[in-house]
Order: C-alpha cells, then structure tokens, then sequence
C-alpha cells in the first residue's frame, strides 16, 4: 500500500526509477499515457522499429515535445528528457536503466530482450505474454539466479489474476477456480482478421479511433489469447490446466461460484485448483446479463461451516451450497495500469506474478484445413489458434507452440482441429526462440507423479 510513498521518495531525492520501453503500440502507448504523470518515474528511453510512431504516441497520450527532445542517453540522464530510438540493445545496455518492459508482442523479440537485459542487470516487466508461455519459467529462473525481477505486466489480466490467486491463499482460502471473462462462441475459433469485427460486435468508427489491429484483437476471440493467458497463470501460481483445456462456460458475475466449482460438486470445471474462462455470450449468440467479459475473479472455497454461514450471511456471491464463493473485478485497465509493476520491481523488488513452473503450454491448432506448404501466419491469423493444454501432455504429443507457429512452412497436410507438431513444420533450430524453448523444455519438461509438468 505504499508503493507511491515509495515513489515520491525517489522524486524528492533526484533519483527516479530510470523505465526503457521496447514497442510503443497499444499497450506501451497506454502505459506512457500514465507515466506523463506518475511521480518519480522517468521513461529513460523508447526502442520502436519506427522511431516516428513512438513520438506520434507520445503526442497522442499528451507529452510535449520538450519532454521527448533526448539527443541520447547521456542527454536524457542529464536533462531528465526522453531518448527515442530504433535500436534495442543500444537502450538494454544504456547506462542507469534499471526496469526494461517489453511490449512488442513478437515471443522471439521478447526473449531476445529480456535475455540481453538479464544479462545486464535489468528488472523485466513482460507485457509480452506470448513470449512468457514460450519461454518465461526459464526466463523467470535465469532472472532470478541474475538477482533481477522477471514480472508479468500488471494491468493485464494474468497479473491481475495472480493477485487474486493470491489474496485468497494468503487470506486462508482454498482457491477452487481462477480466470477471466471473455467474448466465445464455438465458431469463433474459425474467425480471421477479416470477420473480426463482426465477431466482436464493435462499431467500425470504435476500431477506426482506436487504430486497433484486426490481427492482434483477433487473438482475442478466436480463444487464442485466452489460453495463453489462462497458461500464463497456471504457470506462474501452481494452478493446473484442464485435460481438454477451456471450455468457455456462459456466466454472469453472480453464477461464478456455481459454474466455476469442480464437477463432483455440480459445476463444470474439471478440478479444483484450475483455470477457466467464462463467456459473455450464451451458445445461442444471446447476451447474458451481467457477464464478465472484460474482468477477472476467483472463485474460493470454505473449509468450515462458520465460513460457509459468513458467506451466507455477507452476500459473499456465494453457490447456492455456500461451501463456494467468488470475488470479481469487473474491468482492467490494460496499460494505464502497468505502472504497479514498473514500481513493485524497481522498489520493492517483487514480481507482480512470475513463473514458478511449466504447468501449461498453448499448442497451435489448425483453424481450417491446411495444406503442404502453407506458411503459418501465427496468433491472431487465418490458420491457426492457441488451445491450452496440460505441460506434460503438450510435451508428450510434441506439440508446436503457438509463439512459434509463425512463418514456418508445413510439411504436411493438417485436418481442421488438429493440434501441431513440431515434426509438421519445418523449424529453423538455430532460432534464438527455439533453442530458448528447447532449454526450458529440457530444464522443466520433467513429468511428476501427477502428470504436470515438474517445476
């Protein structure tokens, strides 16, 4: 509760919490939005591909030009401006940055940073979920052994989910069911950049504002992103995934804890202690009334029947047995909350959420029929989505994951539904992705007694 506290102390000694931010997109915009005004940061430095979208970001989220004027990194530590740049590594390496956040949303970027700035002695806030499930129980490890923090990107749903997660346990509860809402219909995992927004049910005028990637927020509703996400949390609480993955259940706020309990006792998740991810939208395509869609929640379970009387008792949105009851937050705030996790690492030294183990994986799964020599087109494209599947099943089957199921050329024919191989791809093993996901595979890929995937 003092993190601000904290930051005002580093402002008062002259001394801010120097931030480099690597990809100036949606997320990273969102985020420079709030550090404009956030008292003892200093965004440090910019790395984008095109130097001028970082400055139109900028502009866009209300910063004058003065504060982005940095002719280099020895002028921004001087005069307190920022730097912007398109090289990478000249801003991991700069002297004085302490927190590297990277929001390129490309896994083999995303690795490739958060390496190099271990390496150099650097807190790394992942808003790169995608390369967190490819690789970040790994590159949570290597952190760790480096005396940095690894962290999951507050303001995004896995890190505000692990904050439930945790809230319960060290609240005494029993978590049952952890996960978010989402838009799901069967048929979307079909959905293309081309129908999107139909999909979406979004006003053109909204998606024109906003500059929002068809590609990208196709993720969304083809189920992709929710199970990274979902396996993203799995791995970074202890949680385990389902056998078959998500199943999407409709739910409004008040059904959670009857939908969201294990199926021994009436409700539809497979065990307790597990992910799931709830539907705003019934199978029919109608709306349900109070849903979800854009929030998280938990669902906890009571061990005492004092417990399940305060349940009763406090309209805790209990299941109508009252042994379960959840807690929702109804929206997140994206990037103008990633802040928390920019503060928690550099003053606290904390992660908000880190991978522990590899309990889940997000295998790709073919969208439509696909042929021999096709060139995948990865998340969010025409040919494949993300299904979440168990670690240990993921290795067993050899599954291809889905960060890495992006221009790489099949070798064989693929039935829709199917889940990839890496035996059906041509692979370039000398990918700094793939070898990273071959060394996390090997240092994590142990199956235990329970048939997850040992940590």
């Amino acid at each position: 509760m003092n993190l601000h506290k904290m930051l005002l102390a580093r402002a008062e000694a002259g001394n801010p919490v120097r931030v480099g931010l690597i990809g100036a997109g949606k997320f990273g915009a969102m985020y420079l939005a709030q550090a404009r005004t956030t008292d003892g940061i200093h965004i440090y430095g910019i790395a984008d591909l095109d130097p001028d979208n970082a400055r139109a970001a900028l502009r866009k989220t209300g910063w004058d030009d003065a504060r982005f004027a940095a002719t280099s990194f020895d002028d921004a530590r001087a005069t307190g401006a920022t730097f912007i740049t398109d090289d990478s590594e000249a801003l991991i390496k700069a002297d004085g940055l302490e927190v590297l956040i990277d929001a390129t949303g490309d896994p083999g970027a995303g690795i490739r940073h958060c390496l190099m700035g271990i390496e150099n002695g650097r807190h790394v806030i992942m808003v790169n979920v995608e390369a967190d499930v490819v690789a970040g129980p790994l590159l949570a490890r290597k952190a760790e052994q480096a005396g940095v923090v690894y962290s999951l990107a507050y303001g995004d749903q896995p890190a505000l989910i692990c904050e439930h997660v945790d809230w319960a346990r060290a609240a005494g509860f029993k978590v049952t069911c952890a996960g978010k809402g989402t838009r799901y219909h069967p048929t979307f995992h079909q959905s293309t950049p081309d129908t999107v927004w139909n999909n979406f049910g979004w006003d053109l005028d909204v998606v024109k504002r906003g500059g929002l990637n068809p590609k990208m927020f196709n993720s969304f509703i083809d189920g992709t992103k929710s199970g990274i996400e979902m396996s993203a949390v799995c791995n970074a609480t202890g949680l385990t995934p389902q056998p078959g993955g998500l199943n999407f259940p409709p739910a409004s706020f008040d059904e959670l804890a009857e939908i969201c309990k294990p199926q021994a006792d009436g409700g539809t998740v497979s065990h307790a202690g597990t992910t799931e991810v709830v539907s705003s939208i019934n199978r029919d395509m109608s709306p349900i009334r109070n849903h979800l869609q854009v929030g998280t929640y938990v669902v906890v379970e009571a061990d005492a029947d004092y417990v399940r009387y305060c349940f009763e008792e406090y309209t805790m949105l209990p299941d109508s047995t009252f042994r379960f009851s959840a807690l929702y937050r109804p929206t997140h705030l994206i990037g103008l909350e990633l802040g928390i996790s920019v503060a928690s690492a550099a003053l606290r030294g904390e992660p908000t959420g880190a991978p522990t183990g590899f309990r889940a994986d997000v295998i790709a799964t073919a969208k439509r029929p696909l042929k021999a020599g096709e060139v995948l087109d990865g998340e969010g494209g025409f040919c494949v989505w993300g299904k979440q599947m168990p670690a240990a099943a993921s290795l067993e089957l050899g599954g291809l994951p889905l960060g890495l199921a992006h221009d790489v050329t099949l070798k064989r024919d693929i039935a829709e539904g199917a889940q990839l191989r890496w035996a059906d791809v041509d692979v370039d093993e000398s990918s700094a992705a793939v070898r990273v996901r071959r060394e996390m595979e090997a240092a994590f890929g142990r199956p235990n007694q329970g048939g997850q995937a040992a940590e």
